[in-house]
């Protein structure tokens, strides 16, 4: 079954958390969410600190986690 309710947001690393978790406060409102990296963010050792700004992929039924798939400039 394809994820066809997937949505991006953007938001700022607030925590980090072992194993490339992250939490991650969303822009617009003052929910915080746990993510994890991307395979490729992990593939090319891309590295995150609390501040960065990145973009999320979240699933429509679970809203308190995602996946980070890019960081912004």
């Amino acid at each position: 079954m394809p994820n066809s309710l997937i949505f991006e947001v953007e938001g700022e690393v607030v925590e980090n958390l072992p194993n490339t978790s992250f939490r991650v406060k969303l822009n617009g409102s003052e929910k915080v969410v746990l993510c994890h990296l991307a395979g490729k963010m992990r593939i090319h050792w891309i590295r995150l600190l609390p501040g960065d700004k990145v973009r999320v992929a979240m699933a429509g039924p679970n809203e308190t986690l995602g996946r980070i798939i890019y960081k912004l400039k």
